[in-house]
């Protein structure tokens, strides 16, 4: 395959971006909602709009010598971005050139201060799911229909990814330890954080997969962290459910509703997952956390037990 370059496409560029946006209709009919007939008719001003949008960005992805290969743009929506028109011609697939878009697409939502990437993927784009799974992408549990005059309907799916929550690596350690510690009951249970049981621990999280051990990432910061374990049982039919733990927000970034939108995240991740239940303990004498709870909705439904063993 010929070097590819990604090029972000501007002001001017609407005759490159219609002639790459209509050779992906055509090659893909039935990756698209939109169809070659509807797009061919649009005037120069349409594609010129597109691109003026402040919102919003197109790349394509060019050979050295000038031939595009790739389209993808994203869409800048409240807090989110939205992935569209991703497409690769049939002579660059398998090259990478699409996981070269998606990255392209990801750092300038991320940039642009999104915290979560959507996008539709039609069903029977294999390639294409494959390709989101492997960066990151999971099933949001949103299904729809694309009903198109010609041809049969489509069926689709949704799928996130999120720009500040992710699994945490071995060198988030440190600063995961250190949030523990941050608060009158951690400074009296946590140690060295180059302590060898904290890596013990880490890398015995990191290879279940019924664990997941999950940071919230800004500017580069580890500003965030908690556990999600999914428990299987026999109650409730066989369903499983999602236990929430050591939930901490850095103190350089309390108060500002961090700690909200990480178990609202952690919500939904265990709902697409197809979890009965999220549940979750707060010690006793957490007064704030518990109104914190109480207004996410969560019922202090049953009395918590421990008994420590050394």
């Amino acid at each position: 395959m010929r070097e590819i370059v990604i090029v972000p496409l501007g002001v001017g560029d609407q005759a490159r971006l219609r002639e790459v946006r209509l050779r992906a209709l055509r090659d893909a009919p039935d990756s698209f909602w939109a169809t070659y007939e509807s797009e061919a008719e649009f005037p120069a001003e349409k594609w010129a709009e597109w691109l003026r949008d402040p919102q919003s960005q197109w790349w394509v992805a060019a050979t050295g010598d000038g031939v595009d290969v790739g389209l993808v743009c994203v869409r800048l929506e409240e807090s989110g971005a939205h992935l569209v028109s991703m497409w690769v011609a049939p002579e660059a697939r398998g090259a990478g050139v699409g996981s070269r878009l998606v990255d392209e697409a990801v750092a300038w939502a991320r940039a642009a201060g999104a915290e979560e990437m959507r996008l539709w993927a039609v069903d029977g784009n294999h390639a294409a799911r494959a390709l989101y799974a492997r960066k990151g992408f999971v099933p949001s549990g949103k299904v729809g229909v694309i009903a198109r005059e010609s041809g049969p309907d489509l069926l689709e799916s949704h799928y996130v990814l999120s720009l500040l929550f992710r699994q945490a690596r071995k060198e988030d350690v440190p600063a995961i330890v250190a949030m523990l510690a941050d608060d009158p009951l951690g400074a009296q249970r946590e140690g060295d954080p180059a302590d060898e049981r904290y890596l013990a621990a880490f890398d015995r999280i990191d290879a279940n997969p019924y664990d997941e051990l999950i940071v919230a990432e800004r500017d580069g910061k580890v500003v965030g962290t908690m556990q999600l374990t999914y428990l299987a049982g026999l109650s409730r039919l066989g369903a499983e459910r999602c236990q929430i733990e050591a939930v901490r927000v850095a103190a350089s970034t309390r108060g500002q509703g961090l700690g909200r939108k990480m178990i609202q995240w952690a919500i939904d991740r265990a709902r697409a997952r197809g979890c009965a239940m999220v549940q979750l303990t707060s010690d006793k004498s957490r007064d704030d956390a518990h109104r914190f709870y109480d207004s996410l909705g969560f019922t202090a439904s049953h009395e918590g037990y421990k008994l420590k063993l050394g």
